[in-house]
């Protein structure tokens, strides 16, 4: 066991770590060597009680400070993510195989990005004064209470780091469970609020399995719960919260259309294409799996695509010179294996890749299939891996038509010298983060989220507010009051 991954303990609780060797124990495994690098266990309904209580507790005083108040504790609390960038990066490339060239500028780094941003507008989250005559009414904006965030085994400082820090600028508190297989950033992020000046509770850590997220969904004491995670989790979370009528926000799978038009800029597009494909081995829910290609420079298109391949770098990701790491965990690679035979077996032609790589750890090939069908399963459900299914397009209507005939609706991606088609093309497109000349960019300014089975709600931006707080209205008479009797 790795003794710089191993927490004090596995929950943070009341500003505290706290451990009951009771709860079920999860092993955190590193998917670059199949090592174990830390040990934890699952939380238990005295601690989930426990981490319940001091939240509420925390949320009344927090919520009781002036919005510049708050702001101030966020912006500590990103700087100090900052300070530590390497040290969380590194952690994060232990846990999640990510390479720490990656790591480095797309995780934690992202996270402080969000604090930032949120703690430098929570000061001006007014609400609106109203003339009415001779009287008024004015709004008011308040805080929702206890959230709950449930975080995806990807990005896992990131994700806790998105749904925290709107939260926490509106004035909520948050329980906050990771995912299992990447338990570890979100503790570090807990500590790091308590170090900024947070009250002791306003931001828990609580680990475990798919019945600790069932158990805070449904606990009256929650007034929101936000998810990051696949389209079945969310089915089950939503409606778990629905019985007590709880705020969601659901942020859920892909099968993202990318479109390539023939008088795009090839390298640029390339470049989208493999951010939108093989950027964390694959392992992003808004990637743009389904890439269509107009046919008149397909072949061009996956000539270049497979030499710009030939720079892909595979090896310990710890080493900054490795850019291609390993899937997750042994299963998740099993399953984008089945999904590379159902491919060739379906009849889609593979052009690179479609191997696991040979060297330990979960590593799988950088996966190109061509003259891929919309009714191929690569084409129609989400694979979560390095796998890139290009199919061949012949006019716009066609394609957007294509694009759409889906249940997802994530995010799309449109690459075309011509600007007006792109904005027409994007306007068409039913996805609820979309890219024109890029892919897979993802400030804090801009809200991110998507439409039909990807979710609802947003992430980041002012559109963030809207879901972490709710308008409380007031009527003032200057006048008097008029009744009929």
């Amino acid at each position: 066991m790795t003794a710089l991954c191993q927490p004090p303990a596995s929950h943070f609780i009341d500003g505290h770590y706290l451990e009951d060797a009771a709860g079920d124990p999860i092993p955190v495994i590193s998917p670059a060597t199949g090592e174990e690098i830390a040990r934890l266990h699952a939380v238990t309904p005295a601690l989930i009680d426990r981490a319940l209580d001091a939240a509420t507790r925390a949320q009344a005083e927090w919520a009781r400070l002036s919005g510049g108040a708050r702001g101030r504790v966020l912006r500590r609390a990103a700087e100090i993510m900052r300070t530590r960038n390497r040290e969380l990066s590194e952690l994060e490339t232990r846990n999640t195989g990510k390479p720490l060239q990656e790591t480095l500028v797309a995780d934690a780094a992202s996270g402080a990005d969000a604090l930032d941003y949120f703690g430098s507008i929570a000061a001006g989250l007014t609400g609106e004064h109203i003339p009415l005559g001779a009287d008024f009414a004015y709004t008011v904006r308040d805080p929702l209470g206890v959230c709950v965030g449930i975080g995806a085994w990807n990005y896992p400082i990131q994700i806790a780091s998105w749904k925290c820090a709107p939260a926490l600028a509106c004035g909520n508190a948050m329980v906050f469970k990771p995912s299992e297989i990447t338990p570890l950033s979100a503790l570090k992020l807990a500590e790091i609020l308590i170090e900024a000046g947070a009250p002791a509770g306003l931001f828990n850590v609580v680990q475990g399995m798919g019945p600790v997220g069932a158990a805070l969904s449904t606990d009256p004491r929650v007034a929101k719960v936000s998810l990051t995670g696949s389209v079945p989790t969310g089915r089950r979370v939503y409606a778990a919260a629905a019985e007590g009528l709880k705020h969601v926000t659901m942020e859920l799978g892909g099968k993202s259309p990318l479109i390539v038009f023939e008088d795009a800029d090839i390298e640029n597009a390339i470049s989208g294409a493999i951010l939108g494909n093989f950027y964390s081995s694959g392992q992003i829910c808004s990637n743009g799996t389904r890439v269509f290609v107009q046919k008149r420079i397909k072949e061009k298109f996956l000539k270049r695509l497979t030499e710009r391949l030939q720079g892909v770098v595979m090896g310990d990701p710890l080493d900054e010179a490795v850019n291609f790491g390993p899937l997750i965990s042994p299963a998740q690679m099993e399953k984008v294996l089945s999904y590379i035979g159902i491919g060739k077996a379906e009849g889609a032609r593979l052009i690179t890749g479609g191997t696991r790589a040979d060297r330990d750890g979960c590593f799988v090939a950088p996966t190109v299939f061509a003259d891929v069908t919309d009714q191929m399963t690569i084409a129609r459900e989400e694979i979560f891996g390095p796998v890139m299914a290009v199919l061949d397009f012949d006019d716009e209507a066609e394609v957007i038509a294509r694009a759409n005939a889906t249940q997802f609706g994530l995010a799309a991606g449109v690459f075309t010298a011509d600007l007006t088609r792109a904005h027409r093309v994007i306007g068409q497109l039913k996805a609820g983060t979309t890219w024109i000349n890029t892919y897979n960019l993802t400030p804090v300014e801009m809200p991110f989220g998507g439409v039909k089975a990807s979710g609802f709600g947003r992430e980041n931006g002012h559109a963030a507010i809207e879901h972490y707080s709710q308008l409380k209205s007031v009527y003032v008479a200057l006048t008097p009051t008029q009744a009929p009797y």
